[in-house]
């Protein structure tokens, strides 16, 4: 059994993410889902993009970080895609970390949005689709390589398809397919670290 610190992406704590996090728990595992929004979802990313501006993204990140402060530091972090800010950099810089699981999006290890080097000792899965335009095209795969290429315990899954939050059941650009899979992985991943 793991204890996960799992946050959620840019539309909110949406019932999808919510799901997920059901199927984890209903596995066994222990699974803390902070609202990072205070109850707030978005129809778009846009609009969630548009509202963690006006908060700023380094503060809704450290309210995310600080989280953290009031559990235990064995914990696997992960996120989804603006989840993975706060979770990577908790895998990264917080002793105690057993693991990351970066859904849809990732950052590089070197260079200015880094927080360090991949830390000894934490594995780390990434997912996101082979053809979606913000993982892809903004260059979030190749960050992923980066960790891969470099970290001992690293693995990068890519799915066919072209949806960023494919893994959110409540919306339009849910994959039940990758899903399924996606599941699968991790649910081995968290019963392994």
């Amino acid at each position: 059994m793991a204890e996960v610190l799992l946050f959620h992406h840019a539309q909110g704590l949406t019932p999808g993410v919510r799901a997920f996090v059901d199927d984890l728990r209903a596995s066994g595992h222990i699974v803390h889902t902070p609202d990072l929004f205070d109850g707030r979802t978005f129809k778009s990313i846009d609009e969630g993009l548009a509202y963690i501006g006006e908060i700023g993204f380094d503060g809704i990140r450290e309210c995310g970080v600080r989280v953290a402060d009031e559990l235990p530091p064995e914990l696997v972090y992960a996120g989804f895609s603006f989840g993975v800010l706060p979770a990577q950099k908790l895998a990264q810089t917080r002793p105690g970390a057993r693991g990351a699981l970066l859904f849809h999006s990732c950052l590089p290890i070197s260079g200015e949005w880094a927080f360090g080097p991949w830390p000894d000792g934490v594995a780390v899965q990434i997912h996101g689709m082979d053809n979606d335009p913000i993982f892809v095209g903004e260059g979030d795969i190749d960050a992923a390589r980066e960790i891969v290429e470099k970290a001992v315990d690293a693995e990068l899954f890519l799915y066919p398809g072209d949806q960023h939050y494919f893994a959110d059941s409540s919306l339009p650009s849910y994959d039940a397919d990758a899903t399924a899979l996606l599941t699968i992985r991790v649910l081995d991943f968290l019963d392994r670290v």
